[in-house]
């Protein structure tokens, strides 16, 4: 199957996923700049919704363009090992720090295929680590560690020798391509949709029960 055929068959089921069931912002105590934002809040200064930019350099400069993820508000400098670029055919660009949030967002935004989709590659050199084009990338999938935004690790690799090395450092972990990453993404969507609005709404409580004058 060809990988645009692959995704328009992935993708068309979720793309129905309603944006309510998208992670909901965590009130914490951080500065407006900080905190997550959600899809329902893409709207500019005018109120227009949030659209897609045409960026004909997106890999320059991926983390200054698109600092935070869309889906779930995550600083996507702080998961530059998880994060993801997809460029889609008319050359708008959307920056996230997970292909759990890429899955996202080749759900609902069906009207242009992707042309190409970009990883940070876990088994480089440094923190900050640099984009691979996913085609030519091994992923790991391991439900040993956790996952950006998963409850199941999914990084990947643009050496395979080093994805193999990881894979077999720990017990029950396995190779992947993307198609099969990204299909293993949106099964298991609903569970870390569930985790994630769980640890999130934990999170508004104890910040509620901290805060000065509250019961």
């Amino acid at each position: 199957m060809k990988r645009r055929d692959f995704l328009a068959a992935t993708t068309t089921a979720a793309a129905l996923m309603p944006l309510a069931a998208l992670p909901a912002r965590a009130e914490m105590a951080m500065t407006p700049a900080e905190k997550p934002v959600s899809p329902m809040q893409w709207t500019d200064e005018n109120g227009l919704t949030r659209f897609l930019k045409v960026d004909t350099d997106p890999l320059t400069d991926d983390l200054g363009k698109y600092p935070r993820c869309p889906y779930c508000g995550m600083m996507r400098g702080m998961y530059s090992a998880s994060r993801h670029l997809i460029v889609y055919e008319n050359d708008t660009v959307d920056g996230t720090c997970s292909i759990h949030c890429a899955a996202i967002s080749l759900a609902l935004n069906m009207d242009a295929g992707p042309k190409a989709i970009y990883a940070g590659d876990a088994g480089a050199e440094g923190d900050l680590k640099p984009l691979a084009d996913t085609a030519a990338m091994t992923y790991v999938i391991d439900p040993a560690k956790p996952g950006t935004m998963s409850a199941v690790s999914k990084r990947a690799y643009a050496d395979r020798a080093k994805a193999e090395a990881a894979a077999a450092a720990s017990a029950g972990a396995s190779l992947a391509d993307f198609d099969a990453a990204l299909m293993a993404a949106y099964v298991e969507m609903a569970k870390d949709t569930s985790m994630i609005r769980k640890r999130r709404g934990e999170k508004r409580h104890e910040m509620g029960m901290k805060m000065p004058g509250s019961n």
